[in-house]
């Protein structure tokens, strides 16, 4: 029994302390090479148009009057001038913060508010709730990306400066001063903050380097994940740029334009989640294109099922790895991944550079050895600074050994592969974003007829989980009614597609803890029960 550490490391530089100078110079790299294309407008920027915008970027919320250490909110689909947005701020020292665009005026004024943003960059189509949204909070300005009335023109801030005012922002402290702020729900509770400092993000960046993102020869990578959510974030504008990918965005799934994208574009690696896994091993549709030039496959956010992976390497036999990663937004994202010659179906993978991990007894929090259950906890260079404004939920999350408690229940066997089992936080995961339970659990509360309630992830082999709610009524109420409630209030991945159960009481605890455990054996019974029957 001990703690498991990194097979190898690297070393992080001292004098590299600006995280967006860092790959700028890593963009010089790739000169004329195209960095990002939208698949379905063909709109796209090589490397050097993107360091040239970038600055022009920068300069031009710098004469717009932004300062350093504001925090401006992106509420954006997967555009190529997303990148632009996010280094151009962060160059200046602007804090960026990124927002789901399918969330509702009410969860945009949650975050907005939450992060302290004074400044929104949205595009057209979500101006008005952008702009109710801002309407109740102390928002400075407003920009879109093309018109819409009362907001700036963030494409003429961008196209139309000279790039005059633009100087690379100096953090005084790499360790401690904050550059991004995506938002996660942790291990429990609201969606919090995650503050990401320019050492963690350059740390991830030599990290991913040795181990984590294999360059394969033709580099163009699959842009479907949401640029708001850290694997977009981090995996598809961080390493995918830092590598010198071209980046297809594809904004949302629909499986003939998806699939068309990655044939006609050519895409080589497909950075995904296990429900279009899923989809790419099973469904008839995916044998009507040519996708032979698929490399290599990156699955993460939740793991994949054996029977997926088989499937996977049945229908793409040219394809070099389907491999495995684990990781959260609190981790910049990456922790573990499957070394390409070393894959285990089943497993997370193994530790990236400089990281240690450890499992430890849910109750005694006793170190455990090989092939014991228990929570998984890391630390290491890209673990976050803390929860912005929370310092209570990051002193549970992060210990004070700096050691950071996942949540997730897991072990590793004598190779150190490491195997996700469980969760012990009571997240959902719905096609690999986050939901909540005690968000949606507020929301039903708030009926006049709901006198108690809960919510869990029920299993669900396209998406990973739905979310499903038990409540107590004091009046006649159907399952539609309900449905119907919360859909209003919430963004589409939240919504209760796992249905509602009517229930006399919720278990809990002595004090007053919903037990969801109790509640996801019940489910699991009635799986099991069902599938006997059939």
């Amino acid at each position: 029994m001990a703690i498991v550490r990194s097979k190898s490391s690297v070393v992080i530089p001292e004098d590299e302390k600006s995280f967006p100078r860092f790959m700028l110079k890593k963009f010089e790299e790739y000169g004329n090479n195209t960095a990002i294309v939208d698949s379905k407008s063909n709109r796209s920027y090589t490397y050097r148009q993107l360091i040239s915008l970038i600055k022009k970027c920068g300069s031009g919320l710098l004469r717009a009057g932004l300062k350093p250490r504001e925090t401006i909110a992106l509420i954006l689909p997967n555009v190529p001038e997303y990148p632009i947005i996010v280094y151009g701020a962060t160059s200046v020292g602007v804090i960026v913060t990124t927002l789901n665009p399918s969330y509702t005026v009410d969860e945009f004024v949650y975050q907005l508010r939450d992060s302290e943003a004074t400044h929104v960059v949205t595009i057209p189509q979500l101006s008005q709730k952008v702009k109710e949204a801002a309407s109740k909070l102390n928002i400075k300005s407003l920009y879109t990306l093309g018109e819409a009335d009362g907001f700036m023109s963030m494409s003429t801030l961008i196209f139309g400066d000279n790039g005059s005012l633009f100087q690379f922002y100096e953090p005084r402290n790499w360790r401690e001063e904050v550059l991004y702020l995506p938002y996660s729900s942790g291990t429990t509770g609201h969606p919090k903050g995650v503050m990401l400092t320019h050492f963690n993000l350059i740390a991830h960046k030599y990290q991913i380097s040795q181990g984590g993102l294999t360059v394969i020869q033709t580099r163009v990578m699959l842009g479907l994940m949401p640029f708001f959510h850290s694997y977009g974030l981090g995996v598809m504008l961080g390493a995918g740029l830092f590598f010198g990918y071209n980046v297809v965005c594809i904004n949302g799934f629909e499986p003939a334009s998806f699939l068309k994208a990655i044939q006609d574009y050519k895409i080589s690696t497909l950075t995904i989640v296990p429900p279009i896994a899923v989809f790419l091993a099973k469904h008839p549709i995916v044998l009507k294109y040519d996708l032979k030039h698929v490399e290599a496959i990156l699955c993460g956010a939740a793991p994949l099922g054996e029977d997926a992976n088989m499937q996977l390497k049945r229908r793409f036999p040219k394809v070099k790895f389907i491999r495995q990663g684990y990781g959260m937004t609190e981790t910049s994202p990456s922790l573990m991944t499957q070394p390409p010659d070393k894959v285990k179906i089943g497993s997370v993978g193994m530790l990236l550079p400089n990281i240690e991990a450890k499992v430890i007894n849910l109750e005694t929090g006793a170190l455990l050895g090989p092939g014991q259950d228990g929570e998984i906890c890391v630390r290491g260079p890209n673990i976050m600074k803390g929860y912005h404004n929370k310092r209570d939920a990051t002193m549970t999350t992060i210990d004070q050994d700096g050691w950071l408690h996942t949540g997730d229940i897991g072990h590793y066997d004598e190779d150190e592969h490491f195997f996700i089992v469980d969760r012990v936080k009571e997240l959902i995961k719905y096609k690999g974003f986050q939901v909540p339970p005690a968000q949606i659990e507020d929301i039903l509360l708030s009926h006049p007829q709901i006198t108690d309630a809960a919510v869990i992830g029920i299993p669900n082999e396209e998406a990973g989980e739905l979310p499903k709610a038990f409540v107590v009524t004091k009046a006649k109420l159907t399952e539609q009614d309900i449905i119907g409630f919360v859909s209003k209030k919430v963004a589409p991945h939240k919504k209760l597609r796992g249905g509602v159960e009517f229930v006399e009481s919720i278990p809990k605890n002595p004090s007053g803890k919903i037990l969801r455990r109790q509640l996801r054996e019940q489910e699991k019974k009635k799986l099991k029960s069902l599938k006997h029957k059939l």
